[in-house]
């Protein structure tokens, strides 16, 4: 099965949870970006941002124009987070070629999460979206020396263009299918009651505990 058939696929459980984030995850992003080391924040936005970019940086995104991805742990917090920002499409004269619409996805996956197919798991979830939204071309841009988002860029297959340390890499998306979008919205209704169960789970343990402390 190639990868492009792949995004189809079956409408079994993954793995990895992939779960579309909203603006009451914003202060679970925060914390999930301001963990982030030097070294990882400089794979995941090219430059070591400091804190106080990185809270304006979480402050404007427009959930009604992108989309966030994410991954809980089973303490729900955030242990992969991937951005789908949408470039709009260019208003043409009537009879005229309408201009590939493309999306730029950047992708940061907590320590304690590496090596358990969360970077990937996010990847193609954005890409099963970006295929379902009638999206031409998937870019992601990132160091050259980045060998995580090197590594899942050549697993789909994308074009990449290497200069002065940093690499474009792009992906072509063939048009929805009957199965892509089943897959996406089967996928999506796991990780919303993965979700649901984790944050119900937490919100006991923190009514629960005050009690335990003033026995």
């Amino acid at each position: 099965m190639n990868w492009f058939a792949s995004l189809a696929g079956t409408a079994a459980r993954p793995a990895v949870l992939v779960k579309a984030l909203g603006k009451r995850d914003r202060r679970r992003m925060l914390r999930h970006f301001l963990a982030l080391d030097d070294a990882d924040r400089l794979l995941r936005f090219g430059t070591v941002l400091p804190d106080e970019q990185i809270h304006a940086y979480v402050e404007k995104i427009d959930f009604s124009r992108d989309i966030v991805f994410g991954v809980v742990s089973r303490v729900f917090q955030l242990v992969g987070v991937g951005h789908l920002a949408f470039a709009a499409r260019e208003a043409v004269k009537p009879g005229a070629t309408v201009k590939p619409r493309v999306a730029e996805f950047g992708v940061s996956v907590s320590k304690s999460a590496r090596g358990q197919g969360v970077g990937s798991r996010l990847f193609e979830r954005a890409a099963i979206h970006c295929r379902n939204s009638d999206i031409d071309t998937l870019y992601m841009q990132c160091l050259s020396t980045n060998r995580t988002m090197m590594h899942i860029a050549k697993k789909a297959g994308m074009q990449i263009k290497r200069e002065y340390g940093e690499a474009d890499a792009y992906l072509h998306l063939p048009p929805p299918s009957p199965g892509s979008v089943m897959r996406e919205a089967v996928e999506e209704q796991f990780a919303l009651i993965d979700y649901t169960v984790k944050a119900n789970a937490r919100a006991a343990v923190k009514w629960f505990t005050p009690r335990k402390r003033s026995e």
